[in-house]
C-alpha cells in the first residue's frame, strides 16, 4: 500500500515511529530519560498498565492531543479494553473537559473504528 492509500491511522503510526527515531537520535540525556520515564509510567505498578492506558486516554482527550489520543487508543485496544469500556472512559473525558473535547471525541471514534476493524481482520 502506498502512502497515499494508507488509512490516516496507519500514517500516524509511521510518522510517530519516524519522529520518535529522530527524537531519540540525540546525545541529550534529558530527552532520553523523558522517553524512558514515559515508558516506566505506563508499565505495571500499583495500577496495572491496562488501567493506565485509559487514564492516559482521558488525560489526552482533556488536553486535546489527537496524537496522544491515537497512541492511547491503540494501547487500550491491545490491552483488551472493549468499545463500551473505552466509550465510558471517553465520557469521563467529556465531563471533565467539556464541549471543547467534542472534536477530539469525533477523532477518537474514527480511530477506534479503524482499530477494532483491524483487530477483527487479524
Amino acid at each position: 500500500m502506498t502512502d497515499q492509500n494508507k488509512h490516516p491511522f496507519e500514517q500516524f503510526r509511521a510518522e510517530r515511529e519516524a519522529g520518535n527515531a529522530k527524537a531519540l537520535d540525540t546525545d541529550s540525556l534529558l530527552i532520553k530519560r523523558f522517553f524512558g520515564l514515559d515508558k516506566t509510567a505506563y508499565g505495571e505498578g500499583k495500577l496495572d498498565s491496562k488501567t493506565k492506558e485509559l487514564l492516559g486516554l482521558v488525560a489526552s482527550m482533556v488536553l486535546r492531543c489527537n496524537d496522544c489520543i491515537d497512541y492511547h487508543l491503540e494501547q487500550a485496544v491491545k490491552q483488551g479494553w472493549n468499545k463500551a469500556e473505552i466509550d465510558e472512559a471517553m465520557g469521563v473525558a467529556m465531563l471533565v473537559g467539556g464541549s471543547i473535547v467534542i472534536p477530539h471525541l469525533r477523532h477518537a471514534k474514527t480511530s477506534l473504528e479503524f482499530l477494532f476493524n483491524e483487530q477483527a481482520q487479524q
